[in-house]
């Protein structure tokens, strides 16, 4: 009677543990699981072998690897488990650093399906496919996973014990007795390190069904003036719900947060989708999710987004992949999401890759459990070649480890930052640290700004090489950027922005035994509002230009070589002193003595427009300079009426002011069309190659366009 109540009861656990299984809450699934597994008699070893694979697959879904490998050893002991589940066994070995063992199980499952092992004919003898692998894995993938496994474990002690010039450290001050992980740094300087966790500070009082803990929410740490990281806290606004938030990802100007969410559904699965927060200042709003396709049974996560703003990678488990999880990317439009492709190989493989993010330089680094490694999930480093493909690399221990490491972020060029990672915690939990690889870097930091005004966040530079580089860099928020440089190349950088002049600069490359970054401004002259020729002299009362105004003309004359369909506007302008009619032939002469310098420099003189306006337009403030001189207001004009309400000093920094050279664009199409207004010839791309075998772009011309293909011909 009483096995028979046992058996009952071990029934009743079954069906909740399925229930829970069928929407995705592994953590409450293994707990009934187990139950059933304890009253079921021994005697039952068919049964008893077929449940220890529930609790094996439940327990490996939320990172209770021992626990899983218990249950996997359990049900071989019983005789239930088929090849996959003795290879799924064998993976388990592997993340928990039993080498020798994991060697003999690989071996042992290589050996069967080189025999021919019949995956679908053991699927029908079991009643059911691998608890732990894709049921609709092949022979061939198997096999992979076995072989990629089998050099794992031969192969992880030797990487161990030769070790890589990589430093890490597990960061205390981020981390709590719960999960932290996948950190992101951001802010201008870095100065702020995004992640998720399932400490008890996170939103929401009952714990999750897949992890037992917590829901995990977002929470962000920042440094204080010192540059001392501060106590991590939740992220403010609408992104922390009561439902599990992670892995979060930020466009290029770090005003839109991509994460992933795993909303509470009890009678579907739960499945990931990934949403998007924006921010106006500092406060994050409602998250709303981001439709990467129509299909509705697949999961969606771990987003990151390119260098360039222009593609969102993430993680799916939908049809068209090559085995579990998979790395996918879509095209960034303003419409949505568009364009999906999976990266295929060889990043891909017949096992998991998941946590992609990215090095300002485009590298992309992910974690997979399915390439040869040390166990769990490893990072890789996947970087395009010269044949445009791209190349895998293992990055080795300390990075890597038996456990699972993933999560990977950089402090600008510098090969140093964070990641998170599972080993050394017997309850799976990840926890962040950094980590650095000293190296030698040749790198560029540069601001895109507007001529006498603020930086201009919606800028773009391209990078050109003589390697054949090709890049487009979109900016952050403070209008800068940064990019690693190689040794012994030429390169062409142009800052341009929607309504604005371009600006090229030119950096040579060197060998160097030491780091060094070089720092380029590129100030941009706007197509629509006077530009200010700062540092514009002449002799006092006459119309010679000074021997030191010639850096700022040389510029000057320099971007006007650089847009050469433009033609402007030259106006020198005097204070409220003298009479009108002085003040305006003075001007005019002044104005064109800049043009002789011009047109001496090779400029065509047809391109200028020399104007004398005396003290007729006095200098209206910009909001820049209200920085440097806070009595004046933005859109102040410095006439003679408001000069003279001001003290001696100011009433001279005023006249100062308004004692100027400047230039407004007047066309941007000049020698563009005949006389009969035809374009003159239609060009085959919007390129062409210049005297220095680069290519030419001007960017004034161009019409908005996402797919843009910039230096290309």
């Amino acid at each position: 009677m009483a096995m028979t109540l046992t058996g009952c009861g071990a029934d009743k656990n079954l069906k909740k543990g399925e229930k829970y299984l069928a929407i995705g809450e592994y953590y409450d699934a293994a707990t009934q699981f187990k139950q059933a597994y304890s009253r079921t008699s021994p005697k039952e070893r068919e049964r008893r072998g077929q449940i220890a694979l529930k609790i094996a697959y439940c327990n490996e879904r939320i990172n209770a690897s021992q626990k899983a490998m218990a249950a996997y050893s359990n049900a071989i002991r019983y005789k239930q488990a088929s090849t996959m589940d003795r290879l799924a066994y064998a993976r388990q070995l592997l993340r928990n650093g039993s080498y020798k063992q994991a060697e003999t199980m690989f071996k042992e499952v290589v050996d069967s399906l080189s025999a021919g092992a019949d995956l679908q004919t053991e699927k029908k003898t079991l009643g059911r496919s691998s608890a732990a692998l894709p049921a609709a894995l092949s022979h061939d993938a198997a096999m992979t996973l076995a072989r990629n496994g089998l050099v794992s474990a031969q192969n992880a002690p030797t990487w161990k014990k030769e070790g890589s010039r990589y430093t890490v450290k597990r960061m205390d001050i981020f981390n709590s007795r719960r999960a932290d992980y996948s950190p992101v740094l951001a802010g201008d300087q870095y100065d702020q390190l995004y992640f998720t966790s399932t400490r008890n500070d996170a939103q929401g009082n009952e714990l999750s069904g897949i992890t037992g803990a917590k829901p995990a929410d977002i929470f962000v740490s920042e440094k204080d003036e010192k540059g001392r990281w501060q106590k991590p806290e939740a992220v403010t606004g609408g992104v922390n719900t009561d439902y599990d938030e992670g892995a979060c990802a930020m466009s290029p100007d770090q005003r839109t947060m991509y994460l992933t969410q795993c909303a509470t559904d009890p009678t579907y699965p739960r499945y990931a989708q990934i949403v998007t927060s924006s921010r106006s200042d500092a406060a994050w709003g409602k998250a709303n999710e981001l439709k990467v396709t129509g299909d509705t049974l697949s999961s969606y996560a771990h987003p990151a987004v390119s260098p360039d703003g222009l593609w969102l990678y993430f993680t799916s488990d939908m049809p068209g992949g090559m085995g579990g999880l998979d790395i996918w990317r879509a095209r960034i439009t303003p419409a949505g999401l568009g364009g999906v492709e999976n990266l295929g190989a060889p990043i891909n493989t017949p096992g998991n890759e998941m946590f992609p993010t990215f090095r300002p330089n485009g590298d992309l680094y992910f974690s997979s459990d399915g390439h040869p490694g040390m166990g769990g999930l490893d990072i890789f480093i996947a970087s395009v070649g010269k044949d445009g493909k791209y190349h895998v690399e293992h990055p080795g221990y300390p990075l890597n480890s038996q456990g699972d490491d993933f999560g990977m972020t950089f402090e600008g060029v510098h090969n140093r930052g964070f990641f998170s990672s599972n080993r050394n915690d017997g309850r799976g939990w990840d926890h962040i640290y950094s980590f650095e690889n000293p190296e030698i870097i040749q790198s560029v930091k540069g601001w895109v700004y507007e001529q006498d005004g603020y930086e201009l966040p919606a800028a773009l530079v391209y990078v050109v090489g003589s390697d054949g580089t090709n890049k487009k860099i979109s900016v952050k928020g403070d209008g800068s950027f940064d990019y690693v440089l190689t040794p012994g190349v030429d390169y062409i950088l142009l800052g341009t922005c929607k309504g604005f002049l371009n600006h090229k600069e030119e950096i040579r490359v060197e060998k160097s035994d030491k780091s060094e970054e070089h720092v380029l401004q590129f100030p941009l002259a706007s197509i629509t509002a006077p530009v200010l020729i700062d540092n514009i002299f002449y002799d006092f009362d006459k119309a010679t230009l000074r021997p030191e105004s010639t850096v700022a003309l040389d510029e000057l004359v320099k971007l006007l070589n650089e847009n050469p369909n433009v033609t402007i506007e030259l106006s020198a302008h005097c204070d409220y002193k003298g009479s009108a009619e002085y003040n305006k032939l003075l001007s005019q002469r002044r104005a064109e003595a800049v043009v002789e310098y011009l047109t001496a420099k090779g400029i065509s003189r047809d391109r200028l427009s020399p104007v004398g306006y005396g003290k007729e337009k006095p200098k209206t403030i910009k909001k820049k300079l209200t920085e440097k001189y806070p009595w004046l207001k933005e859109n102040d004009v410095l006439s003679e009426e408001f000069i003279l309400k001001l003290d001696k000093d100011k009433q001279e920094v005023c006249n100062q002011l308004n004692r100027r050279t400047e230039f407004i664009v007047l066309r941007t199409t000049y020698g563009m069309f005949d006389k009969d207004g035809k374009l003159k010839e239609k060009p085959k791309s919007a390129t062409k190659k210049n005297d220095d075998g680069f290519d030419d772009f001007d960017d004034s011309k161009k019409e908005e366009k996402e797919d843009f293909d910039f230096f290309i011909e």
